[in-house]
């Protein structure tokens, strides 16, 4: 009898410890997500290509869709161009997250997250600010790297 207690006290302190191992990568891969998504702000407030290819998948089954409503954008070279073009045309870009939300599967190697955002800049010297925009996609753990393959931005009603 106090040979089975033994082992199931071994057995309970090895699944917590397990477990709290677990919480520490998590907690860490969390952290690289966010990292991930500030990136994605400071590319777009910098007006950073650069940046903006750090963080997203480069592959050719990666999608966005924008705010327009046939914006729908497959494929890196497709995002790519979006952004070129709007940091040709943007100027004074600063934007604003709250409400954020992550998760990562059971695997460790996809997450997805939502947040709001505020996104205000300058077109053609008129200001343009929108408050509210739901911002939501998923991130593929490659290499040890997270990295945007979906995201979707919409704007309230």
């Amino acid at each position: 009898m106090k040979k089975i207690l033994f082992l199931t006290t071994l057995l309970s302190f090895s699944i917590l410890a397990f477990a709290q191992l677990d919480q520490k990568v998590l907690k860490e891969e969390k952290r690289k997500i966010i990292s991930v998504l500030e990136n994605y702000i400071t590319a777009n407030e910098t007006q950073n290509i650069k940046l903006m290819e750090e963080i997203w998948a480069t592959d050719e089954d990666i999608e966005a869709f924008g705010t327009a409503a046939g914006e729908r954008l497959q494929g890196w070279q497709d995002i790519k161009s979006t952004f070129v073009h709007q940091f040709n045309s943007f100027s004074n870009t600063y934007i604003s997250a709250r409400d954020q939300i992550i998760n990562i599967d059971e695997s460790g190697k996809i997450a997805w997250f939502s947040q709001m955002i505020n996104y205000n800049y300058l077109l053609e010297g008129v200001a343009k600010k929108y408050e509210g925009i739901r911002y939501t996609g998923v991130l593929k753990n490659k290499n040890g790297q997270w990295k945007l393959v979906q995201m979707h931005l919409s704007l309230p009603h």
